[in-house]
């Protein structure tokens, strides 16, 4: 069983949501702050809804602190629901297209969608951006970075730039309302989103996410539960509208042969040092991961999200009472959530990522885990050498 886990609780107009992280090493301060910086990001980006007019989400921790620093035991974090009325809400008996109301309430034998789509709304994911922020806090003690943006609303595609910085794509992304590293097309995906918006629509997108920083080795090839692309394809594809993932050159590689795909490995000595074993790659198709461990180059996600379910327009759809035609019922809802999923994105691979560090380095306190990533360093730098004994 891995070390670190996160589970989540709370409706969306219910009383609050929990996050429950455990797994998480004594000895490691909390940034309150960082957390609720990316629950603020969360609720911000051009497109939302109403909904978050009325949040102002804020993270209280109920547990697992003494001082700020963990102690080793669980950690509970509540977002209180300023919108709580989960018993006054009206049943709905249309299910909206494209949203868990039909088949939730097939599968628990209902005719009220309210009980599925309670469960089922994106607001959770505000647990889980609050999880990941915590579990960012043990990867800045490794100076493992991470960072997500958006590259795409509908037909909208942010050039990129291959050569920048982390820090660079950061300063872009929190510099507009699309929360995209490329500042003119950023205009242009904000002119769509108001589009959509006027013809009563809604738009999907693209979302990026890197991760720099963080040794070689994370994940495993010996279990397919261990394999890091699975686990953090897993955890995109969890995000409520994701539909598609790929990693590095994804989908793109199925349509070249196999020359034009593998990173080439190389090796330089000069590039040796604490934290680089001085093996380098021309290109990083591979995102970052072969074999389902990292290989020391940066790691490269993108997700698809659909556009949101929910349209003011509507769609046609059945009442589950009467069986007759009707259109669909309308819950308040964005118009495009794109810039909202991509720091989704980033803290749910934060999370992964470093759930993966702490079962490769694991410890019982953060001194124990430091000590463990500092041993594999300084084992890894001596591969090959002559002094260094045959495993």
């Amino acid at each position: 069983m891995p070390a670190l886990q996160c589970r989540t609780a709370g409706e969306s107009h219910g009383q609050a949501l929990i996050a429950l992280v455990e797994g998480m090493p004594a000895g490691l301060a909390i940034d309150l702050d960082l957390v609720n910086a990316e629950l603020k990001r969360r609720q911000g980006g051009y497109g939302r809804g109403g909904r978050m007019q009325i949040e102002s989400d804020q993270a209280v921790i109920l547990s697992g602190l003494r001082q700020g620093v963990t102690m080793g035991s669980p950690i509970a974090i509540q977002l209180v629901n300023k919108d709580h009325r989960i018993d006054s809400a009206p049943p709905l008996h249309s299910p909206r297209p494209g949203h868990a109301d039909l088949a939730g309430s097939l599968k628990y034998l209902t005719t009220d969608c309210r009980n599925t789509l309670e469960r089922a709304s994106a607001r959770e994911t505000a647990a889980r951006t609050a999880a990941g922020a915590v579990a960012r806090c043990v990867l800045r003690e490794f100076d493992i970075d991470v960072v997500g943006y958006v590259v795409r609303v509908q037909d909208v595609v942010a050039s990129g730039s291959p050569d920048a910085s982390i820090d660079e794509l950061r300063a872009v992304r929190d510099a507009n309302e699309a929360y995209c590293p490329d500042a003119s097309v950023a205009k242009q995906m904000i002119e769509a989103i108001r589009k959509a918006k006027a013809d009563k629509d809604t738009l999907g997108g693209v979302v990026e996410v890197q991760v720099h920083g963080h040794p070689p080795g994370l994940g495993s090839c010996m279990r397919w539960q261990d394999k890091l692309d699975g686990r953090l394809m897993q955890a995109l594809g969890s995000i409520q509208a994701f539909k598609g993932v790929e990693i590095g050159m994804g989908f793109g590689a199925a349509q070249r042969p196999g020359s034009q795909v593998h990173d080439e490995i190389h090796y330089d000595a000069s590039r040796k040092s604490d934290s680089n074993l001085g093996f380098v790659r021309p290109t990083n198709n591979a995102g970052g991961i072969e074999g389902g461990m990292t290989n020391g180059a940066p790691i490269v996600l993108r997700a698809a999200m659909k556009p949101i379910s929910t349209m003011l327009r509507g769609a046609d759809s059945v009442n589950l009472v009467t069986k007759a035609a009707e259109r669909a019922g309308y819950e308040r809802s964005d118009i495009c959530a794109v810039p909202a999923a991509s720091v989704i994105a980033e803290n749910v691979v934060a999370f992964e990522i470093a759930r993966a560090l702490l079962d490769k380095f694991a410890g019982d306190t953060l001194t124990e885990v430091r000590s463990a990533y500092n041993a594999y360093f300084a084992a890894a730098r001596s591969i090959g050498d002559k002094s260094s004994p045959a495993p």
